[in-house]
């Protein structure tokens, strides 16, 4: 291997995928700050996919959009077009994904199947496809994969978002093994609680929802979840790879304490 090619600048060209709202818009927005040209995907909300488009726009970059079903085994070629349109590739951030909230004993075969393939299947499938260019460009490169919490730990009525989200987790660091030596880094980010159309918030709630069993005491906006991806494809973040940077205001931590309660008298030593 040569250590030049871990050092080396990778292409500010990014693609993120699911990027009509929420954690996919702001990382979209945040990049193009930092001078990438963009690629977006979105699953039905054009209009959210449209106005990320003209945010990247704003900042002086070029925004490509394409529609994308997770869910087909055909989704990787988005990734291929997109590629195409902005001339080559620098990050993927594999950051669409579905919820769930039912009881594993009433859940049907088919809406297990649906989660796993828009959490698990297609994210396999985008990444592997960037991994392939990444590596036969020869230039480097970074694939983050936006999990949860809950690729670390339980909840119940989430059996297949969090056995997805797990899997996500392990791919993560099975494929960062896989092309560090080619200059690829591969790392999930983790986050709690954020407010997004995805919990049924808006962004500025972040601010005003109090979470008494979070230590940070409120519930995370997008941006600073954002901050971590856009650390992440930078060449600053060269030496990481093959783990999950949890961004959940100190909530996994809360595990003795329970950190679902409303009352606020764990913190009392």
């Amino acid at each position: 291997m040569a250590v030049e090619s871990t050092m080396r600048a990778h292409p500010r060209l990014a693609i993120v995928t699911g990027a009509d709202s929420g954690i996919g818009a702001a990382a979209a927005e945040l990049l193009a700050s930092e001078g990438f040209d963009v690629g977006i995907t979105y699953h039905s909300d054009r209009d959210g996919a449209d106005n990320t488009r003209a945010a990247v726009e704003q900042r002086g970059q070029r925004c490509f959009v394409a529609q994308q079903d997770l869910k087909s085994p055909d989704t990787a070629d988005t990734i291929d077009e997109l590629i195409t349109e902005l001339g080559g590739l620098g990050v993927l951030v594999n950051n669409a994904g579905t919820g769930q909230g039912e009881s594993t004993l009433s859940m049907s075969y088919d809406a297990w199947r649906e989660v796993m393939a828009t959490d698990l299947d297609g994210p396999f499938l985008c990444a592997q496809r960037a991994a392939r260019h990444l590596v036969s460009a020869g230039r480097g490169g970074r694939i983050i994969n936006v999990t949860s919490v809950h690729e670390h730990v339980p909840r119940a009525g989430s059996a297949a978002y969090c056995a997805a989200k797990a899997g996500l987790g392990m791919l993560t660091k099975v494929l960062g093994l896989e092309v560090a030596q080619h200059g690829v880094t591969v790392v999930s980010v983790a986050p709690g609680e954020v407010a997004t159309p995805m919990t049924g918030q808006e962004e500025e709630s972040a601010f005003q929802v109090e979470r008494p069993g979070n230590p940070v005491g409120r519930p995370a906006h997008v941006n600073e979840i954002a901050s971590v991806i856009a650390f992440l494809a930078s060449p600053r973040a060269s030496y990481v790879t093959s783990t999950s940077i949890v961004v959940d205001g100190g909530l996994t931590a809360m595990a003795a304490h329970g950190h679902d309660s409303a009352d606020p008298s764990w913190r009392e030593v």
